[in-house]
């Protein structure tokens, strides 16, 4: 039997929760993923998982087993990041995980143009707002805005990510126009729940930085879901120029207290620590960097002039 092969599978089930999810993961069939993980137990002689209709869990053998494989296949992984690199043509699975309407907006559009440039690559994109673990996700790389915590991750600049205060012109007809920040008070204003200050607003003038904690009748964990919303006239929210830009440019969107900026946030590339990093992850980053502008990404264009 070979239980090497086994390894990735078993490690699917437990990651994935299940034969299912876990097959779909792998691209197999259930019961190839059922037969594989039968042929390992039979193989090592302990029963690796509590099998149930409703849950499955690992038995104090899997435990051990399981934590043993993870080690074995980060082992293995180092190995083919050692051989990659000495490789001309960057291949295999990248899996990576992006902010939602970063992805959607920024990184989406390209990735067509990246699979023609590298056909031997494989891409597994998750698009999700929340922080996931890297590693524990197996994931390649990830997207993220704003400050890094401290960790383990290896971090590089992407762009640099500006925040700004919109309406529409049809909210600042019907309403008066804030002329200090102060007179945020009286706007309803509309919060991204993932800012870690987002019932706080720091806006920086010529006096210095003043905070102001603004309220409202709406708040979404999506950015591109408050951006309708602001659209719409629903109110005065604070967004990203990635995000927003095309929409001020087009009038859409008008920009509140222009001359108060937002504190200013970076996107970053970040991925697990390792000896050797691959080549497919290395393109990847070299191309997105390209593709964006590291310094003046194109979604700035003709907006951050009237901002600095």
């Amino acid at each position: 039997m070979d239980q090497i092969g086994a390894l990735p599978v078993f490690v699917a089930v437990v990651e994935n929760h299940g034969f299912a999810s876990a097959a779909r993961y792998l691209g197999v069939s259930k019961s190839a993923v059922s037969k594989r993980i039968t042929q390992l137990e039979e193989y090592l002689g302990a029963r690796l998982l509590h099998r149930s209709t409703r849950k499955l869990s690992l038995t104090v053998a899997g435990e051990r087993y399981f934590a043993r494989a993870v080690e074995a296949l980060a082992t293995i992984q180092e190995a083919e990041d050692a051989v990659s690199e000495l490789q001309g043509k960057p291949k295999g699975r990248l899996k990576i995980n992006v902010p939602m309407s970063f992805g959607r907006l920024h990184i989406a559009p390209i990735i067509a143009k990246f699979l023609k440039l590298y056909p031997d690559i494989a891409i597994d994109m998750i698009m999700e707002d929340r922080a996931v673990d890297l590693v524990d996700g197996g994931y390649d790389l990830a997207i993220r805005g704003g400050t890094l915590p401290d960790s383990s991750l290896i971090a590089r600049k992407i762009a640099p990510c500006h925040n700004v205060l919109v309406a529409s012109s049809k909210y600042l007809k019907e309403h008066s126009v804030p002329n200090t920040p102060d007179d945020l008070h009286g706007h309803n204003c509309l919060h991204y729940a993932y800012f870690s200050d987002h019932h706080e607003w720091t806006l920086i003038g010529p006096g210095g930085p003043v905070r102001i904690s603004p309220s409202g009748n709406f708040q979404v964990n999506n950015g591109e879901a408050l951006l309708t919303a602001i659209l719409d006239g629903c109110g005065i929210g604070r967004t990203t120029t990635f995000i927003a830009g095309a929409h001020i440019l087009s009038g859409e969107l008008v920009r509140v207290l222009p001359k108060f900026q937002l504190p200013e946030q970076t996107m970053y590339a970040v991925w697990p620590e390792r000896k050797y990093l691959p080549l497919k992850v290395r393109v990847f980053i070299d191309f997105i960097l390209n593709e964006i502008g590291e310094e003046q990404p194109y979604w700035d264009e003709g907006i951050i002039p009237s901002i600095e």
